[in-house]
């Protein structure tokens, strides 16, 4: 471990650190545009120059590594000479449109150019101007603005596995672009914008909206995917104007994936704002009071046989709503309900057959990795930007069975179906020796495995094999299954599945069509399947969607970015999300139309807040009340024997831009699916 000084300050550091890295330990800032932690290191800038004792002209801090003895010193009349010299050129053929940049404000070039720079230009020539470039309707071009410091290239190259990007020619013609001209397809776009150091890449549905001082910023939890990305919302107003990624190591690093970041435009759509009871005589909905709503509920349930009741929670929904809900079932007497709303069949009682054992960020530590009846590209992109990071840096061996796909990375495509996993079980493919001497081999298991009949029956297999092949030994638990939904993981450790004789969802669905359930309540449960007509539907929720159309009483609910709540993600790890903007019109937070609710049944909940509401939950599910801890579940036995189907399997998700009610009411998602999918993708995704 090299020792070295920095402005007579003595540190040491590991073999391989850079200067610049070096520096920052100690606290001395030192410029960059090019340079960034998680892309590697072009040292094309030059912004980060130093002097080294002994070197005859400055040093790129980013790319000279550490050495023993050196000296470096980052602020000599040298270094300041230098920078002025390298910002002088960058600014040269640099536009003077910071009034009318979206990077005004967050942009680096015009900081650096303030603290480093001088204060007046000597160039008189005419500036050269670059062609715009079409990338879609998620990113926006100014590319005269561009400095060439190639943070897109290779964020697109390394990160987003696209390497559509590229600097071409050369010198005064140098340029970025694609080779030949075509739109960024990759789930990961936007975060192009972030890279970007300068104005060239911004946001396109965001431009000319606002400016970064007069929003305010709310550090929240994303519910787009189970992944549970760490971001942040910017509001103005009651309006949420953008989101933007907030750095977690452990689960999102610093990356969020488009439509997080994009499908905000349709919290403004379709939002149910007023509650709504269905007119006996007209067989419409008509507006009413929260009062009318809910006694017309009580009345309906105070009539209704309790074993005929049944309630399912969606996708979308928070912990202490599904609580809620529970208990009111509970004080109801009715064992109906569920959560899995896809239609998957899988054992809930064992939390490790049913969470992603691993750990996100543990990915890292895999040396091999077989993936079953998922794409991670669609289903949880972070999580296959890790994978990806992970073989770039071991190339190591990946399995796929399942649908055939683009995962971004080189994979060994092993089978479509339970055979496959039956053919490596008895190293009848040559994979299985590669997971057998594996040291930490990983399984990831997709939704699209447990949406058939014999999912139970595949849940047991998937044990078994686990086994047998080494995934679960002592110190590691590679066993993986990945959720598509941010609130499936919360309801299944609250319990809100089937209770004894109770029906789960198919059943319940079926229910309301041969009279087994006569009053359905759906807690922002949204699904395409059609409900008897004879079932009275209570539908709660911020949308309007497919099931809001059958329901008779329409209770409006509050989006992620309007409440307080928590939130489990994939891995099992509880986190707190928060309140951007107040629900519009008279809709209210979950949690609180239920208390409500429980009033007008004459059985009201016994907490009247939220802070009361999370002490129950915390007495009953302690893990669930340390946030941004994951909780690491004993591997037990899981699944049901039976017979398993040799049937081919299928991915849960195959629009990754419309998988919800907020999706699908965005304007932007809708622009994303015409422009990157083609028909034949639309009409597979229908």
């Amino acid at each position: 471990m090299p020792k070295l000084k920095i402005n007579d300050t003595e540190i040491e550091v590991a073999q391989g650190t850079s200067i610049l890295q070096a520096a920052e330990m100690l606290g001395y800032e030192i410029p960059r545009f090019c340079y960034h932690d998680k892309l590697s290191v072009p040292a094309n800038c030059r912004m980060c120059l130093v002097e080294v004792k002994g070197a005859p002209k400055p040093v790129a801090s980013c790319a000279m590594a550490a050495g023993e003895n050196m000296e470096v010193f980052t602020g000599t009349e040298m270094v300041h000479k230098a920078r002025k010299g390298v910002m002088e050129f960058l600014l040269i053929n640099h536009p003077l449109d910071c009034p009318i940049c979206d990077q005004g404000g967050e942009c680096d070039l015009q900081d650096q150019a303030v603290g480093y720079g001088y204060d007046r230009s000597r160039y008189y020539e005419s500036k050269r101007a670059v062609k715009d470039k079409e990338l879609g309707p998620l990113v926006k071009t100014v590319m005269t603005r561009c400095i060439q410091c190639t943070r897109c290239v290779r964020f697109a190259d390394e990160i987003a596995g696209t390497p559509d990007l590229g600097l071409l020619n050369r010198g005064e013609d140098a340029e970025i672009g694609t080779l030949v001209e075509k739109m960024i397809g990759s789930e990961l776009s936007g975060n192009l914008v972030d890279v970007c150091p300068v104005g060239a890449l911004t946001n396109k549905p965001y431009a000319f909206k606002a400016r970064s001082w007069e929003l305010r910023k709310t550090e929240t939890i994303d519910v787009h995917d189970a992944v549970g990305s760490n971001i942040r919302v910017d509001a103005r107003g009651g309006e949420v104007m953008r989101v933007l990624p907030r750095l977690h190591e452990e689960i999102n690093e610093e990356w969020t994936n488009d439509r997080s970041r994009y499908a905000i435009d349709g919290l403004k759509k379709g939002r149910l704002d007023t509650p709504y009871v269905r007119n006996a005589k007209t067989g419409k909905l008509e507006k009413a009071s929260w009062e009318k709503a809910l006694e017309t509920i009580a009345v309906k349930i105070a009539q209704t046989d309790k074993n005929k009741i049944a309630a399912l929670a969606g996708d979308l929904c928070d912990v202490e709503s599904v609580v809620a809900l529970k208990d009111i079932l509970d004080n109801l007497g009715t064992p109906h309900r569920d959560c899995r709303i896809d239609g998957a069949h899988f054992d809930a009682s064992t939390r490790s057959g049913y969470i992603f054992n691993t750990g996100i960020a543990n990915i890292e530590q895999a040396d091999c990795i077989l993936l079953v009846g998922t794409n991670p590209r669609v289903e949880a992109t972070l999580v296959n930007a890790r994978i990806r990071k992970t073989w770039l840096e071991k190339r190591l061996p990946v399995g796929l069975i399942g649908e055939p796909a683009d995962l971004t990375y080189k994979h060994t495509y092993i089978g479509v179906g339970p055979d496959s996993l039956q053919a490596l079980a008895s190293g009848q493919h040559s994979f299985a020796e590669k997971i057998k001497n594996a040291k930490n081999p990983v399984m990831i298991v997709g939704m699209g495995v447990f949406q058939r009949a014999d999912g139970l029956a595949l849940h047991a297999q998937l044990h078994d094999f686990a086994e047998k092949m080494g995934f679960v030994k002592d110190g590691w638990n590679g066993f993986n299954i990945l959720h598509t939904e941010a609130g499936r993981v919360g309801a299944l450790d609250v319990g809100f599945t089937p209770a004894t004789n109770g029906m789960d969802f198919a059943h319940i669905v079926e229910g309301t069509e041969n009279g087994k359930v006569d009053v359905l309540f759906l807690l922002n449960a949204d699904f395409a399947r059609a409900l008897g007509d004879n079932a009275f539907v209570i539908y709660q929720g911020h949308h309007g969607d497919s099931s809001a159309a059958h329901a008779d009483v329409i209770l409006p609910g509050a989006a992620y970015t309007e409440k307080e709540a928590t939130y489990v993600n994939m891995e099992g790890r509880a986190q707190i999300a928060k309140r951007a903007v107040y629900a519009p019109g008279e809709a209210r937070e979950d949690w609180k139309i239920l208390r409500a609710l429980s009033t007008a049944l004459g059985k009201p909940l016994p907490y009247d807040d939220l802070g009361t509401l999370r002490q129950r939950i915390a007495k009953e599910f302690p893990h669930i009340a340390s946030p941004d801890v994951r909780v690491v579940a004993p591997w037990k036995q899981f699944g049901q024997a039976g017979a398993v189907k040799m049937e081919p399997f299928h991915n849960a998700v195959r629009n990754f831009y419309k998988t919800n009610v907020i999706t699908k009411a965005s304007a932007v998602m809708t622009a994303c699916v015409e422009k990157f999918l083609s028909k034949n993708d639309e009409r597979k995704a229908a």
